[in-house]
């Protein structure tokens, strides 16, 4: 028997098989997670000779990760996994460093100011050199600094991985807008 023809009766048996077959019906609901798109802010100018964020020298990892003191497991834990999800979005993709760090100051302060509990900042991964991420190790950098940062870590692989983090911010130091 020539392989062919078993191909198409083999074919033709599975569609007579499944001719009278019915989809059931489902009474689960999609899951739905809202995806917040990076939007410029409109911020005051002016205020670019105030620098809070310094250049310190870290080593950075692949996962970027760190927590303050005093923060619960659970709540890291919960950042790390995703349950916890970014309120806004800020993307450095192609900043030069000097406007990322201007960008990325502006957006925390925006941020505590506005109530936001998580944030998501994108680095990118640094695969367009030969270098290691440069954005990528002035954000582990930066983010160390502001009290106001309780926590950051790499997001969730469908939400950037390692070209992204999650940013948990503080609550109380929050400024009466």
């Amino acid at each position: 028997m020539d392989p062919r023809d078993r191909k198409s009766t083999d074919g033709d048996l599975f569609r007579q098989a499944v001719d009278d077959v019915e989809p059931l019906d489902q009474d689960r609901i999609e899951p739905y997670r809202r995806r917040y798109r990076p939007e410029p802010l409109q911020l005051p100018v002016g205020d670019e000779e105030f620098d809070e964020l310094a250049d310190l020298q870290l080593e950075t990892p692949e996962f970027l990760d760190f927590c303050r003191p005093g923060i619960q497991h659970r709540v890291y834990q919960d950042l790390q996994r995703g349950v916890i999800e970014p309120e806004a979005s800020l993307d450095l993709h192609g900043m030069r460093v000097a406007d990322a760090r201007l960008a990325l100051q502006r957006f925390l302060q925006h941020s505590v100011q506005a109530g936001r509990r998580c944030i998501r900042i994108v680095h990118g991964k640094g695969r367009g050199s030969s270098s290691p991420p440069v954005l990528k190790q002035k954000v582990n950098q930066w983010l160390r600094q502001p009290d106001t940062v309780l926590a950051f870590c790499a997001a969730p692989r469908w939400d950037g991985g390692t070209g992204a983090a999650y940013v948990l911010l503080s609550r109380k130091s929050r400024l009466a807008p």
